[in-house]
């Protein structure tokens, strides 16, 4: 296998996927996948802000107010 047959080959892989990238999503799944992207979005930065490095400047109301 020489340079010329990596070349056709890796030619051939991109024009099937191109090919296959042609066909249209429906609304509704665009909409879905939005929504499942977002909700996980929110969920990691909630994580990240609970658990991460701003985690240090979080305040806890119930030990400022021990009696």
């Amino acid at each position: 296998m020489n340079e010329n047959d990596i070349f056709l080959m890796s030619c051939n892989i991109i024009e099937l996927s191109v090919s296959s990238s042609n066909q249209k999503m429906e609304p509704a799944t665009v909409f879905i996948i939005g929504i499942g992207i977002l909700l996980l979005a929110v969920t990691a930065y909630s994580i990240y802000m609970s658990f991460g490095a701003p985690s240090a400047e979080l305040l806890d109301p119930f030990e400022e107010h021990e009696d």
